[in-house]
């Protein structure tokens, strides 16, 4: 019989879900945020808590990180990358179109915030920012 319990990608020790906003304004740039102490720019979000829905966690989130109300558009997908801050951990990632319902200001551990264009070359971005997310926008505002 069993092996006591499944080892689907979740349960792994090295893996971090989160949820993440995509955030874009009248002129196409998207919204980023540099938590403190970290050098990487990436999306709002942040990890899902116990028995808290991705689309709880995001909403949670982006009021804890930019003190603003907002409303899910869009499910993009669920993505895998590697994660920006911690070594040898991969980054699971609920990603959703998200219309902010007021302007977005630094809150929480947020140390700095930046609206980046889709060719930014500039700035250092977070792996699910520059593999996933820039190349959606630009997909997505090509339509």
């Amino acid at each position: 019989m069993g092996h006591g319990g499944s080892s689907g990608i979740f349960e792994s020790m090295n893996t971090i879900t989160v949820s993440a906003a995509v955030i874009l304004n009248a002129e196409n740039q998207l919204l980023l945020v540099r938590k403190r102490h970290t050098e990487f720019f990436m999306q709002v979000g942040g990890k899902l808590e116990a028995h808290e829905s991705p689309e709880d966690t995001m909403l949670r989130e982006i009021h804890e990180e930019i003190g603003a109300n907002a409303k899910i558009e869009q499910f993009i997908g669920c993505f895998e990358t590697s994660a920006a801050n911690e070594a040898n951990h991969r980054l699971v990632s609920f990603l959703y179109q998200v219309d902010l319902a007021q302007a977005p200001k630094i809150d929480a551990e947020i140390a700095e915030m930046k609206w980046i264009d889709l060719d930014d070359q500039q700035t250092k971005l977070a792996p699910l920012t520059k593999e996933i997310v820039i190349p959606w926008c630009k997909q997505h505002l090509a339509l």
